[in-house]
Parts: structure tokens; sequence; C-alpha cells
């Protein structure tokens, strides 16, 4: 673990929130639930969006690092082939609803940690609310935490196709295999991490503030996403710490660890808390 990020006594950790991604953070990436899912995807863009088998490792790498996530690339794809609407609860329902989540195992170290911070906690997560509630039920923390930002917070029920004539083909395809100079990728409609524009509307619809916030995660993209608006970050996964990481850990059990400040606010908290009742009591008495 690194903690050369870690504040000193005179510089105070001022937080308010922890604000938590979900795959590979919450439960580790050794789970195997992230290769499942990778998988999946690939069988839903080679079955479901007649994307060819030899290609659709690439075309999937290709999309996630563009568009932030695969699904994102493959909504401006879809938006691209005349007459189709792309569904995403289809699309959710194909790649999280076939996962084996009882390779997840529940975590009583990890929450036990997540509750005793009397910290605001929520969930950020790219995926839908039912693999979001599917996951945090297995870990059996689903109680911690105030709220779970998902792909539904962001974003709308699945939009109509556009009519024809309002289409744009673009080949995206052809264009990653040769790209040509001045010419820029469409725009996916999807919100997703780590587009700046998901993460301050995430947190708006939380009412979370930036500056006394910390984020846990493990995409290095996200850590420095959420560094540029402000938030304080800690890179979950590993023990490198990378520019834009704060904290990096090998584990979400090391919170405590690499975190202290967090535990010793919360017990100056209590003890004023404590001291003022007191001294209620005390004048009621006399």
């Amino acid at each position: 673990m690194d903690y050369d990020g870690r504040y000193t006594k005179d510089q105070s950790l001022k937080c308010d929130c922890l604000l938590f991604d979900l795959d590979d953070t919450l439960y580790p990436f050794t789970s195997g639930i992230a290769a499942d899912i990778a998988k999946n995807i690939r069988d839903y863009m080679v079955h479901k969006l007649g994307v060819d088998e030899s290609v659709s490792l690439e075309l999937c790498i290709l999309l996630y690092k563009q568009y932030g996530t695969t699904m994102a690339g493959l909504r401006v794809r879809a938006a691209n082939a005349v007459g189709y609407q792309f569904d995403y609860d289809d699309f959710h329902s194909f790649v999280h609803g076939r996962l084996a989540y009882d390779k997840i195992k529940p975590d009583p170290v990890l929450k036990n940690i997540l509750l005793s911070l009397p910290i605001r906690k929520v969930v950020f997560t790219n995926g839908d609310r039912i693999h979001a509630s599917r996951a945090l039920k297995r870990l059996g923390i689903e109680d911690c935490f105030e709220r779970v930002v998902c792909f539904e917070t962001l974003n709308p029920t699945s939009p109509p196709s556009a009519p024809c004539d309002k289409l744009e083909i673009f080949d995206i395809m052809k264009h990653m295999a040769h790209p040509e100079p001045g010419v820029e990728l469409p725009k996916s409609p999807i919100l997703c991490k780590p587009s700046r524009e998901a993460m301050l509307l995430a947190l708006e619809v939380a009412s979370i503030n930036p500056q006394t916030t910390i984020l846990f995660d493990d995409s290095f993209r996200n850590i420095e996403a959420a560094k540029q608006i402000g938030m304080r970050t800690v890179l979950v996964g590993t023990s490198e710490r990378k520019k834009g990481a704060d904290y990096a850990l090998e584990s979400i059990h090391n919170m405590k660890e690499a975190l202290p400040e967090l535990w010793e606010e919360a017990e100056k908290d209590e003890d004023v808390r404590n001291s003022s009742k007191v001294g209620i009591e005390t004048s009621v008495i006399a």
C-alpha cells in the first residue's frame, strides 16, 4: 500500500461523504465477476448486434477506451444501424442477468469498517440498479449506504430509434482501423464514468460536495476525473499510487490503515456530542 498522499496532522482531512465504486472495488477483481461481464458483453455484441466474433474483443476494448464503457460505445454503433433500437434493459439483462452472483462472498469485515464510520456513504456505479442491488446484498452491506447512484440515475429509459432521415451513418470500426485526422467520433447519449458530465450530475443528484468527498474506485480514469473536479481519491486494487490518486490500496479492507484520520475525526465528533449532552443534562438537573 502506498500512503504518500496521506495528509499530515496540520492538514485536516475534512470529509463528510465517502463515494464508492462497486465492481472490483467493494468486492475484489479475483471474484471473477469482471471476466464474466466482459464475456457476456462480447456475446451480446455477437448475438444481439451482429458483430463478427473475430473482432468482438478488439471492438469491446476500443469502445471501452473511447467511451468509458463498452455499452456507451455500442449505443453509438447501434444508432448508426438504420432502424435499430438499443434497449438498455435488454443489454443489462443479458450481461448481468447471467452472472453467478454467488462468486461474490459476504464480507462482514467490510461491513464493520463501513458501519464504524458515521459519515455519509454513497455507491456510484456505471452498472444498472438490479446488478448493484444483487452485488451489495451478496456482500451483506446493502444497508451501509445512504443511496446508490447507478445507470438509471443518470440515464433515461431506452430512447426510440432515430428516424432514418436524421441518422448520420458513421463507420466506427473503419474509423478506428484507419483514423482520419480531425475526424471526431460521435458522442454517446449515455452518461457514465469517467465523463466529467456524469461525475457532476452524480454529485448533484446525491447532494455531494466534491471538496469534502473521498472517492474509492479501481479505475485510474475515474480517479483522474474525480481529482479534476476536486475530490480526494483512493485507487483500489493496487499498491501502486498513480498520478491523481491520493492513496493506493490493495484492498478496500485497508481503509482504516490508510485513512486513520477519518476515524480520529469521527471520535472527536462523538466526544463533542457526548460533552454537549452532558452539559445539557447538567443544566437541566441544576
